[in-house]
């Protein structure tokens, strides 16, 4: 063991055998499960191919298989963020697979067990705008269609764009034919989920939201009769409003609808009564058993047939529990599991989800519930690094303003070659959304900088989902205010009890996460350095007037500024762009060149107004990422470019990594 004596290993050097191809190739997680017959299916990231989303499957005897080679790629561009990209049943005896291909957005139908046949196209291109896009799929063999919500572009602006629950005959009569498109429902709603259909295939149920609303602010729960023709009548509310958010909805087999609601302040399911629209809250808690609706068909509960309804519940971190809606009780899974995604499938006595902890990667992960056991079925975890490298996260709740709750995963340096020594660096990470949550879960990324000496944080600022509608609240017309006191409030505190040096400490961030890291930036003197990556800088450009953004977020800035109308000078004095004088610390920022949420015009507009300042920076695009890196060389250079600039602003030489060029 190698110990630091003065500066003979300084943090940030320590010698680790984490390199940025090692962790940027088990990036991302299996997503969207489902059970088609007796096989289990799912997509899978893949980094090395493009980054390409694969679907996987399962057979009964554990084999697995890819049916799908490159360049098919399994990802709906629905509201840019996706949702459920293919569905399945089992048709005369084999199953039948339909799904939404990434590079034309078309539906496909095809047979797995027919490998010489190719996929063929359901539905049309789209020839204006974005064209159609399909997601939140289900497959209704029984009437020969594909049911899921339709996203047609009317226009070549972002926001000309409706989108309808509508169906899609399997037998390829609408491949090239948007007639034969047939709309459940008239398009009433800007944003509406697919449609579950009731066990007797009477009923149809799905939500719906306007703007300026998000789903985590408010949703109706829709609920129609479907007509012998298949369409949907009588179309009506059944809960929900402009402070109430459904983020899931379903069918129990015994006809019961079921609907995840924060109607209490937290999410908990609710029995709702499809004619009067009573809701009984089956298991009163201050829990959440969802979260925040960001792809469509995310699933935080599922329905078993013999009654029990498998839930995902928890505050922060939620775990995988069964609750008998009868007395209200939930009996947890056994599992070292201590985080599960939104992707929970149900089929006979089993339970199909996908977890991860903080020293396991994301797995997918069976519950008998006949045994009460629970077993690794596929992307089981391997130690692809020595675990003496992976830091020991730590959930802690530090003191912000006023006096306030401010949570957060704390990642200690940890290498077993070398005891630190003094107060080490420490970058606080600040996720996405912002209405979303850091995971505690095994990050090699985050493994690459502890295992080297720097400290990681991830904030889970006011604004986060996991702690109920009130502390998701805070952010409400103070976003680059309360996210920003708060990411400062866990830096300091990790100052304050000796753990951080406070003259080496970074924030780096993306999407949102870029935003708050900007806006710290140019709003704080905490940090010396920071890392930028798809952000927004302009919120002018960025809201619905400016139209440098998706229709899903165009009218999101409404609720996290305030009113556009009525607090103009808000956007103008809280944007980074607009301060680029106060800037005085080197900054990296990172950027997809076709990214239509974030667009690099926000980074050239905040590097014109830095320019000639005399500020050190660095300013990297990629050709092919759009919003999140998916391709596993643009990963390794955006974390080999971000260790460099911590090294040259920290003071040590990151060993194996290429300086970065720093302009001024």
């Amino acid at each position: 063991m190698t110990t630091t004596t003065g500066n003979a290993v300084r943090h940030g050097a320590w010698p680790s055998p984490i390199d940025a191809a090692t962790a940027a190739a088990h990036d991302g997680s299996p997503e969207y499960v489902g059970v088609v017959g007796e096989d289990i299916w799912w997509t899978a990231p893949r980094p090395a191919e493009a980054g390409r989303r694969a679907l996987i499957r399962r057979r009964p005897d554990g084999t697995e298989e890819c049916p799908l080679p490159a360049p098919w790629n399994v990802r709906s561009r629905v509201i840019e963020y996706g949702g459920t990209p293919w569905a399945g049943a089992v048709v005369d005896g084999a199953p039948l697979l339909v799904f939404a291909n990434f590079a034309d957005q078309r539906l496909y139908a095809f047979r797995p067990d027919e490998p010489r046949t190719a996929p063929r196209p359901l539905t049309p291109v789209g020839a204006v705008g974005g064209g159609l896009r399909w997601a939140d799929l289900t497959v209704h063999s029984d009437r020969g269609e594909v049911w899921g919500v339709l996203e047609e572009f009317t226009g070549e602006r972002p926001t000309d764009v409706r989108r309808v629950p509508a169906a899609v005959p399997l037998d390829g009569s609408a491949a090239e034919d948007r007639t034969a498109v047939r709309e459940l429902t008239a398009a009433t709603h800007r944003f509406v989920t697919g449609p579950r259909l009731s066990p007797d295939g009477r009923r149809a149920a799905w939500t719906a939201w306007d703007h300026p609303l998000m789903p985590w602010d408010g949703t109706q729960l829709r609920i129609a009769d479907v007509t012998a023709d298949g369409t949907f009548d009588g179309a009506r509310t059944l809960i929900g409003g402009p402070e109430e958010s459904v983020t899931q909805v379903d069918w129990a087999a015994d006809g019961s609808l079921l609907a995840a609601t924060d109607r209490t302040g937290w999410w908990n399911l609710h029995r709702v009564d499809p004619a009067t629209g009573e809701a009984v809250n089956l298991c009163p808690r201050e829990e959440e058993f969802g979260n925040a609706l960001w792809k469509l068909g995310q699933r935080w509960f599922a329905p078993l047939d013999h009654g029990p309804v498998a839930v995902l519940h928890g505050v922060g971190a939620l775990r995988l529990g069964l609750l008998d809606p009868a007395t209200g009780e939930v009996a947890d899974a056994p599992g070292h599991w201590t985080e599960w995604n939104p992707t929970l499938a149900a089929a006979g006595s089993r339970v199909i989800g996908v977890a991860a902890g903080a020293r396991t990667s994301y797995e997918l992960v069976e519950l008998d519930v006949t045994t009460g056991r629970t077993r690794v079925i596929g992307n089981a975890h391997h130690d692809t690094v020595d675990p003496a490298y992976v830091p020991d996260a730590v959930a802690r709740t530090f003191t912000g303003p006023g006096g306030r709750e401010v949570h957060a995963q704390v990642y200690p340096p940890r290498n077993p070659r070398v005891t630190g020594e003094g107060p080490a660096p420490y970058a606080i990470w600040v996720h996405g959304g912002p209405t979303s949550r850091a995971l505690m879960v095994l990050d090699l990324e985050i493994a690459y900088f502890t295992s080297r000496g720097i400290g990681v944080a991830e904030v889970n600022y006011g604004g986060s989902t996991g702690y109920g509608r009130a502390y998701r609240n805070r952010l409400r017309e103070q976003w680059g205010v309360v996210d920003v006191e708060d990411c400062a409030a866990v830096a300091q505190g990790l100052v304050a009890e000796g753990a951080a040096d406070p003259a080496r400490l970074a924030i780096r961030g993306g999407s949102a996460g870029g935003w708050t890291s900007a806006a710290a930036l140019t709003s704080t003197d905490t940090y010396a350095c920071g890392t930028v990556i798809y952000p927004i800088l302009d919120l002018l450009g960025w809201s619905r007037a400016g139209g440098e953004t998706h229709d899903f977020e165009s009218e999101y800035l409404e609720s996290l500024i305030g009113p556009l109308d009525d607090v103009p000078e808000r956007y103008r004095d809280r944007s980074p762009v607009n301060h680029g004088d106060r800037i005085d610390v080197p900054f990296l920022l990172l950027q997809g060149l076709d990214d239509v949420i974030c667009p690099p015009v926000q980074c050239e507009r905040f590097l014109e107004a830095v320019a000639g300042r005399g500020v050190p920076h660095a300013y990297l695009t990629f050709e092919g990422e759009s919003h999140g890196f998916r391709r596993l060389d643009t990963m390794i250079t955006a974390l080999e470019a971000e260790l460099a600039l911590y090294g040259q602003v920290f003071g040590f030489t990151a060993e194996g990594v290429a300086p970065l060029e720093l302009h001024t």
